[in-house]
């Protein structure tokens, strides 16, 4: 018992770093709550694991702590492991459109996950000259521009060429994202659908729930491009997107 405490010290202490690097990253999300979170009940568990502490709550709520750790392994590990399965995606040749997931935009252009997203889809732009792109994205309260007018401007900055791009600007949401692009191309559903193929641009985290979301509202041909993402960070937006799948499991094509 006196390891499985030395863990549980390790893991809080792990958690509360964690939380405080997140937070530095002034992305203006409250995704540094999670590690809280996280330190708190590892710090409970060290409490329970001394004296014999655990032994002594009563043999229901330990039974129901059981059950909810072991639905939350599993569902997790589910929503991990399907996230990993597109980690790896890079769209085919000569996609009729891309459409890149927006992310915040800062004073000084785009935030450094919006960054990656936006130099994978200018490296695919490159590559297939006949692709139209389409950067969605609306106005949160902590950003000056559009996500959509940011992300072209970005683009147009490295020398796309202005009529390739498209700006959607009001998403608020993956979601809408994606709705409202899709509409913009005009897939609404019906035969015209199988004669476009559309690629989804977003880090590699969040693949797998952008082209599950899109398969649902189309029928045309859709493929994950999956963009960069710094690995000390991958752990929080991981965690962050399983709740994301889980609050999208419904509109989504399985």
């Amino acid at each position: 018992m006196k390891y499985l405490r030395a863990i549980f010290c390790v893991l809080t202490v792990i958690c509360l770093i964690y939380s405080v690097s997140i937070y530095m990253v002034g992305s203006g999300t409250f995704s540094f709550a999670i590690w809280l979170v996280g330190a708190a009940l590892f710090g409970c568990a060290w409490f329970f694991a001394g004296d014999d502490r655990w032994m002594k709550v009563p043999a229901v709520l330990r039974g129901a702590c059981y059950c909810f750790i072991i639905v939350a392994l599993i569902v997790f590990t589910v929503c991990m492991t399907a996230m990993l399965s597109h980690f790896g995606d890079k769209g085919v040749k000569d996609l009729d459109y891309i459409v890149v997931l927006g992310a915040q935009m800062r004073e000084n252009g785009p935030s450094i996950i919006f960054k990656y997203r936006l130099d994978e889809a200018y490296e695919y732009l490159l590559d297939n000259p006949e692709t139209i792109c389409i950067v969605s994205g609306g106005q949160g309260r902590n950003e000056s521009v559009t996500e959509g007018e940011g992300g072209k401007e970005y683009l147009i900055s490295k020398g796309v060429e202005a009529g390739r791009i498209i700006a959607e600007t009001r998403a608020m949401d993956t979601t809408e994202n994606i709705a409202n692009s899709l509409d913009i191309i005009g897939t609404t559903g019906g035969e015209s659908d199988k004669l476009k193929s559309i690629g989804i641009v977003t880090n590699n985290f969040h693949v797998f729930r952008g082209i599950h979301l899109a398969k649902k509202l189309t029928e045309a041909d859709v493929y994950g491009i999956a963009a960069y993402t710094v690995p000390w960070y991958l752990p929080n937006n991981m965690i962050r997107e399983c709740f994301g799948i889980i609050r999208d499991i419904t509109i989504m094509k399985w």
